[in-house]
């Protein structure tokens, strides 16, 4: 079975509880979708927190978030196959896989879209805090040529998909009561969110789930996850 839940950000004492509750197993799935914090320190901290949750022997599948360095470009990571896609994935720990943007998977015959990516609003605290390590990374959006790849993927099916797994989402859908108070919100990058409109507008779906925002809260066929966990089949 395959579980979501929301951004992690390395702190999975609640995962962990959710997955002890549900009595997961290798044969299920959690899916994180976005700003897991398993690529955020990029040091032995990282990799204590990946040995643990590698050592639950549940597969994690993440969606690439805006608080992380993308897999591609850490030497340590190999491309594998997984339900019918590739996923990026550390030999040390085969139970946590990062999804390749625009790549579609095969979920019991239910296929899902990966968008990753987003703006992070906190980019000039970041990298203040120390410059010579901000642990901000300027490809936490998606660029032009994924952009392209989702959108021919989305032709190949003809604009009909089962699941869009985002980290965040479509503009018209953006929970305005999220917005940090204090924060100018023309200072931000609304870019994604604007194109990922323009994908939700043509596209034929059963259900999008996205992380970013902090909430738990479904709108239509938008589902927003935090602490929550959700499943594809309900």
């Amino acid at each position: 079975m395959f579980y979501l839940t929301g951004d992690t950000h390395g702190d999975f004492a609640e995962l962990i509880y959710n997955i002890t509750r549900l009595k997961l197993t290798a044969t299920d799935c959690c899916i994180i979708l976005g700003d897991a914090g398993f690529n955020f320190y990029l040091d032995s901290s990282d990799r204590r927190r990946k040995r643990a949750m590698n050592n639950l022997n549940v597969p994690i599948f993440c969606v690439h978030g805006n608080h992380e360095a993308r897999p591609a470009t850490l030497h340590l990571y190999e491309i594998h196959k997984w339900h019918g896609g590739e996923v990026w994935v550390e030999p040390e720990f085969p139970n946590l896989m990062f999804a390749k943007d625009g790549e579609i998977y095969d979920l019991d015959g239910r296929k899902a879209i990966v968008i990753g990516g987003a703006y992070s609003v906190d980019k000039f605290y970041r990298i203040s805090r120390n410059p010579y390590d901000p642990k901000w990374w300027p490809d936490e959006q998606p660029g032009e040529t994924t952009k392209e790849r989702v959108e021919q993927q989305l032709a190949d099916q003809g604009w009909n998909i089962d699941f869009v797994f985002s980290h965040t989402c479509p503009a018209k859908y953006i929970p305005i009561e999220m917005f940090l108070p204090g924060l100018d919100q023309s200072s931000v990058d609304r870019s994604t969110e604007d194109w990922l409109d323009t994908i939700e507008d043509r596209l034929t779906y059963k259900k999008w789930f996205c992380g970013h925002w902090h909430t738990n809260k479904s709108l239509d066929r938008m589902c927003f996850l935090f602490h929550d966990i959700d499943t594809i089949d309900e």
